[in-house]
């Protein structure tokens, strides 16, 4: 791969070394890029002679004035060793004021962030919330060692070992591009039913599960085609969004788009049920008891199953209760390859939390279990499972 290490300041940053060494025996192609500050502990000629490569230190000392796009364009990973609590707070807001953070801003592959730092700075309320943003954004952060620190303290703060540092970036780059050639079909979000020009029905699907799947197949090489109804969420990098409101209109755009699919994603909670006829005019509220006639909505899940081919078929089941069951008989009513059930209602995870915990129960049989994690990471370990239920799918099959 064509990897930049980006190198923060700190004592830790003679440990980069160490890592572009191991990274350059992997036959990877490295451009390091140093913070101000880390050249205070290392010399940019370590990581030259390393790399065999010029090192990038200053915005306003290059050749291009938008070598920083370029060099962020022409890479596929970005790993950050050490990230200090400085440089982890800048990238979390957006903040670009050196070479490095320019180009994180530019930068669309993945990225790996091995975070060094004081105890008491690692532990702060702000370095936390600002790990869980880019957490968010599918970031990989190396978790921090404990142990005797620089600054005479113990507890955890110091820069993960290299050689954990080059394989989480092994692992990465392992799974960048398996998806390349796919075309991804996720619907995410609820759906809105009128009831009168101001009013509808809906439900409380905050649409976040369904936007980490449509990340991360993105960022797995995949082409995605986001379906979504109404959310406050900005659409993943890369992603061809296609905004919805109704179940009538989900199911017109989802077999409008259905065509180049290799694999749909049905995360959306669409409404079970509309108004069969709405009003031109806002129903005026009296002290009368009103009744409503509601017809149920399409069942587009059922119709993916009984109309998907060679595709494969994701389904979801958020229940109250006899969770396993109830995604088994989904998964055989509707036809599907693999059902994604998750209990709501829980504090911690489900509708509107950043956290998920799932169960998948797929066609071979076989049930995996998914243990609370971000939703993005849950989006990660559902496509791996896909690769591998599509290859048990195919050798039944005999293909």
């Amino acid at each position: 791969m064509k990897i930049i290490l980006g190198v923060g300041g700190g004592i830790a940053a003679y440990k980069a070394a160490e890592l572009a060494r191991l990274l350059m025996q992997e036959n990877h192609e490295v451009q390091a890029v140093m913070t101000a500050a880390a050249q205070e502990f290392v010399r940019p000629l370590t990581f030259a002679a390393l790399t065999g490569r010029k090192v990038l230190t200053d915005l306003f000392a290059i050749e291009s004035a938008i070598e920083h796009i370029s060099v962020a364009q022409e890479h596929e990973l970005l790993a950050i060793a050490p990230a200090t609590a400085d440089l982890i707070a800048k990238m979390a807001l957006g903040l670009a004021d050196d070479f490095l953070t320019t180009l994180y801003l530019a930068f669309t592959g993945t990225v790996v962030i091995a975070p060094a730092m004081n105890v008491n700075m690692w532990e702060h309320p702000a370095t936390q919330a600002n790990l869980q943003t880019l957490r968010l954004r599918g970031h990989r952060i190396v978790e921090p060692e404990s142990g005797y620190l620089a600054c005479g303290m113990t507890g955890p703060g110091r820069l993960a070992d290299p050689e954990t540092i080059a394989e989480a970036i092994r692992r990465e780059s392992q799974k960048r591009r398996d998806f390349e050639g796919e075309t991804v079909l996720v619907t995410a979000g609820p759906t809105q039913e009128p009831l009168d020009p101001v009013r509808y029905i809906s439900n409380r699907s905050s649409g976040k599960m369904g936007y980490a799947l449509a990340e991360a197949a993105a960022a797995r090489g995949a082409r995605v085609i986001l379906i979504s109804g109404p959310v406050h969420l900005a659409p993943p990098r890369g992603v061809e969004l296609v905004p919805v409101r109704t179940a009538v209109e989900m199911r017109e755009k989802v077999f409008e788009h259905l065509g180049p699919a290799s694999i749909v994603v049905k995360a959306a909670a669409v409404a079970d049920f509309h108004l069969s006829k709405v009003p031109d005019h806002k129903v005026k509220k009296t002290a009368a008891r009103i009744s409503l006639e509601l017809d149920p909505t399409p069942d587009i899940l059922a119709e993916l199953g009984r109309k998907k081919g060679d595709r494969v078929l994701i389904g979801f089941a958020a229940e109250t209760q006899n969770l396993a069951q109830e995604a088994r008989r989904k998964l055989d009513s509707k036809n599907c390859d693999m059902v994604v059930g998750n209990l709501v209602g829980a504090s911690e995870s489900g509708f509107e939390s950043d956290l998920n915990e799932v169960i998948l129960v797929m066609r071979t049989g076989e049930t995996v279990a998914l243990p609370r994690a971000l939703k993005r990471e849950i989006a990660d370990r559902i496509f791996d499972q896909v690769l591998k239920l599509r290859l048990a799918l195919h050798a039944a099959h005999g293909r």
